[in-house]
């Protein structure tokens, strides 16, 4: 009878431990499962997002000629090629390395990702942390690539691979740190959901730098200085690509929840919205100026919904995200008019007016339409509830990131003009750099052998 009691009391002092360690067990397992949720979201996001390059490729070359086709798809292929490396030795070191005043991260140890990882240490974190660089690696080629179609069909290849790395491993991280990685701007309470400025502005401002020390295409202005229509050679090429663009957006604006969370829906929502209220918007606004819509401007306009709803996506309403999207897409048409002909910059896709003008309108659209009964973490309401700080701190964010990349890339870019040369010669520009640069062409079938003898042609 002893024993028998002795041992109930041994059992019933267990308890605690044993409900202890079942918590725990509980605990641990529910940190798995989120865990490899978030992991498996990382990875789905960053694909979408990388196969946006697919989709910048085809709408570039699209909206250029035939005879640059070529050259077009080879800096897709290698700004994104040169840019990982690049982001991974340096670049996220730069972005998310120990904060240095606000200004600059830097951790030594975090160059070729290696403290980074806690490779050995722990597997969930570090796959987390794998996942994560993934994610933010496909943002840092995102905005190089942009700049690629301001700077279409004159620049040469070695000086945009040059500037593909000094944009991801210094000019992008530098931003992000500002914004994402706790720097100054984010300590300021600035809000930039998937990047409007941080990915989108950057890119753009560096293509307007290297738009300006370029000049312009030949042919693109008469004597007079009047613009001159050069066509895209393959509308259902840029057309494709733009709606490969509005899925890989999903990945953009959804995957910046940064975990499998259930407003990552909503955000999906909200992107489509405004894409379609761009499009629309674009469409209408060519339609009452020119006569008819207009299909290039209205790809833009897609493109440019997109853009605007990009940093405001998680802090808006529906009714917020149909405005932004409107507005967007009929300020891109008239921004890309002011660009080629009031300040005769010669951007052949119109990146800057749909990532930097529309990024701009998007990132100051947060205090504008921003509520933070949706984003709690808003230092007020926007202005249209009645919220005036959040705006200020939006247009400081604006001006301080183009105050640093503008100067900086163009820096950049007449250090490479000095060095391996930026442009190519007027003979491979007409020639097309599709044979200067890399003795490849598009469309080869189409070849006229209008001089070689008709015994050879037989």
């Amino acid at each position: 009878m002893k024993i028998k009691s002795s041992l109930t009391l041994a059992l019933v002092s267990l308890l605690p431990s044993i409900a202890s360690a079942q918590e725990v067990a509980e605990e641990s397992a529910s940190y798995l499962s989120q865990n490899t949720a978030d992991i498996l979201w990382y990875l789905i996001a960053a694909i979408l997002v990388f196969f946006m390059q697919a989709g910048f490729a085809l709408v570039e070359s699209g909206l250029t000629r035939a005879k640059n086709a070529c050259n077009i798809m080879m800096k897709n292929m290698l700004d994104f090629s040169f840019g990982v490396i690049a982001f991974a030795v340096l670049g996220y070191s730069i972005m998310y390395g120990d904060s240095i005043g606000g200004f600059l991260g830097w951790s030594s140890g975090y160059l070729f990702m290696g403290d980074a990882l806690m490779v050995g240490e722990d597997l969930a974190a570090t796959n987390l942390v794998a996942a994560e660089w993934l994610f933010q690696v496909v943002f840092a080629a995102t905005a190089a690539t942009i700049a690629s179609g301001a700077m279409a069909e004159r620049t040469k290849f070695i000086a945009y691979i040059v500037y593909s790395i000094a944009i991801t491993c210094l000019v992008y991280p530098i931003v992000g740190h500002w914004i994402w990685a706790g720097g100054w701007l984010a300590e300021l309470g600035m809000r930039d959901y998937a990047g409007s400025t941080v990915v989108h502005s950057v890119g753009a401002w560096a293509g307007l730098a290297g738009a300006l020390v370029l000049g312009a295409r030949k042919g693109k202005y008469d004597k007079e200085g009047h613009a001159l229509p050069i066509p895209g050679h393959n509308m259902p090429m840029a057309t494709l690509g733009c709606f490969i663009l509005i899925v890989g957006w999903f990945g953009f604006n959804a995957g910046s929840t940064l975990a499998a969370v259930d407003d990552m829906a909503y955000i999906a929502m909200v992107t489509l919205i405004a894409a379609s209220t761009g499009c629309i918007g674009a469409s209408i606004t060519t339609w009452a100026k020119f006569g008819k819509p207009d299909l290039s401007m209205t790809l833009n306009g897609a493109l440019a919904g997109l853009v605007s709803i990009t940093a405001c996506c998680g802090s808006v309403s529906i009714l917020g995200a149909m405005a932004i999207g409107l507005i967007g897409g009929i300020l891109v048409v008239f921004s890309v008019l002011f660009f080629e002909q009031k300040i005769k910059v010669d951007d052949p896709v119109g990146a800057i007016s749909v990532h930097g003008i529309c990024g701009v309108w998007g990132t100051l659209a947060v205090g504008l339409f921003g509520s933070t009964a949706i984003d709690a973490g808003l230092a007020s309401d926007g202005l249209i509830y009645g919220g005036t700080a959040q705006f200020g701190i939006q247009a400081i964010g604006v001006i301080a990131v183009f105050a640093f990349v503008f100067p900086s890339s163009f820096l950049i870019f007449k250090v490479i003009q000095k060095t391996v040369g930026l442009r190519v010669s007027e003979e491979e520009e007409l020639e097309g750099l599709d044979i200067s640069e890399h003795g490849n062409e598009a469309y080869a079938d189409f070849q006229v052998y209008a001089d070689l003898p008709e015994e050879d042609l037989a």
